[in-house]
């Protein structure tokens, strides 16, 4: 891309590309309760949103005494894609705006998401984008530490052959963010007003370069997107807050 700064673009899949997190949380919330854990979808959210379950295990048992194995693993995932399946829409604006730095980049673009590549795919064939990542889905699931560890990101840019330092990261939690920026792009955060995103103000605490709401504007911001004056080229802390 002639007038773009990066090489590639990383994408987050929940929240970014698609409407899942409160089907996820559901689901989530009905198996918890039947195992003694009484929770509302919304305090999930603030609990699990951007990390996997079992990442949560000890947590979980503290409320319910019960330690989460594969088999319940499986059983939540089970009715986790029967959910999604039923009920997944994308995220408004995102599949056009996928396409259109798609087209702007080459094809050089990937998913790098916590989740399990069966949901990742499941979701990107719901929402008609499978076809843009195709070959290009790196799960969490797949690397020794998952988000916000870097790991997925360091792989999804190897696997387009991009420095990371040349890669935009588009994420909407902070945990993400976080793997994004402990891999060392430059992260967008994607602040929407409605629930299941981490607020503005945490994504730039966080430390992303800029903030935006509305997945119509991506394209364009990343063509032209310039790094602020003030952001030492080292990268080395945080950048100054924008957006």
């Amino acid at each position: 891309m002639s007038h773009s700064p990066f090489d590639a673009v990383l994408f987050d899949c929940d929240g970014v590309l698609v409407d899942s997190e409160r089907i996820t949380h559901q689901v989530l919330v009905q198996l918890l309760g039947e195992l003694g854990w009484t929770l509302a979808v919304e305090e999930a959210m603030q609990i699990f949103v951007g990390k996997m379950v079992i990442d949560e295990a000890a947590r979980i048992k503290a409320h319910t005494g019960y330690t989460i194995d594969e088999a319940w693993l499986a059983g939540f995932r089970a009715r986790r894609n029967e959910a999604l399946e039923r009920d997944l829409v994308e995220i408004p604006g995102a599949p056009a705006a996928v396409r259109a730095v798609h087209a702007a980049f080459g094809g050089r673009i990937a998913v790098a998401s916590g989740a399990d590549r069966r949901k990742v795919e499941l979701q990107l064939r719901k929402v008609n984008l499978l076809d843009c990542f195709d070959g290009r889905i790196f799960s969490g699931h797949e690397m020794p530490r998952s988000k916000p560890h870097p790991d997925v990101y360091l792989a999804a840019a190897a696997g387009l052959k991009a420095a990371p330092a040349r890669c935009a990261v588009i994420e909407d939690t902070v945990t993400g963010a976080r793997a994004g920026l402990a891999a060392g792009a430059t992260v967008f955060g994607y602040s929407p007003p409605a629930p299941g995103h981490s607020s503005a103000q945490a994504l730039r605490e966080a430390g992303v370069a800029h903030v935006f709401t509305d997945m119509a504007e991506l394209p364009d911001l990343l063509a032209r997107w310039r790094p602020p004056a003030a952001w030492p080229s080292s990268r080395a802390g945080k950048p100054p807050k924008s957006g």
